[in-house]
């Protein structure tokens, strides 16, 4: 049972942005499309047992946090710190636009060679580890959600789980998908991972 205390966060990645797959970070900020739109209402469905919104600044999740926020008279804050990481060069760039040599260099090793001009992957860490530990503290008792991107995602289960960033993209996390934190006396535990409905 959850105590009154304890507090709920669950990030839920944005939907599919228009122009289909490609590298977006902080510096390529595509709306979501048509097909992003219904997978994010589909995830949520008609339920809303969040008590408030924090979101990325990034269109493809800002829209859908104050579409949500109007359907269901909830407040939304915005966290500079929850956009996603930077990818440099590859940003807006399609993985048949990436050198193959490059691109598995990155995948072996994604801490030790970022794209040209990527952010540091610590300090993207960092970031994201901060703005969810001030979320916990700013609002104990409270069940929040969270519209992000993968990379945060990846970056709040390192930080939870204290998992090295070398290994953060081992995980995959599909558009819409729905992770939780329980935040509690032992501290954040993870509760779930890539869950495609909030029920």
């Amino acid at each position: 049972m959850i105590d009154v205390t304890d507090t709920l966060i669950d990030l839920i990645r944005h939907g599919e942005p228009e122009g289909g797959r490609r590298y977006r970070g902080h510096g390529c900020d595509d709306p979501l499309s048509e097909k992003g739109w219904r997978q994010m209402w589909d995830a949520v469905g008609d339920a809303c047992p969040w008590t408030l919104i924090i979101s990325s600044p990034m269109r493809r999740c800002r829209a859908f946090a104050d579409a949500l926020a109007e359907r269901h008279g909830l407040q939304v804050h915005e966290d500079t710190r929850l956009r996603e990481v930077g990818f440099g060069d590859w940003e807006g760039r399609t993985r048949d636009q990436i050198e193959p040599e490059e691109y598995e260099r990155f995948y072996d090793d994604p801490v030790n060679n970022r794209p040209v001009g990527a952010e540091p992957l610590d300090a993207f860490g960092r970031r994201v580890g901060a703005a969810l530990d001030e979320a916990a503290r700013r609002h104990a008792g409270e069940h929040l959600l969270i519209p992000a991107h993968a990379g945060v995602i990846r970056a709040a289960i390192g930080h939870v789980l204290k998992t090295d960033p070398i290994h953060w993209y081992r995980t995959r996390v599909p558009n819409a998908a729905i992770t939780r934190f329980h935040v509690g006396k032992r501290g954040p535990e993870l509760v779930f991972v890539n869950r495609r409905t909030v029920a």
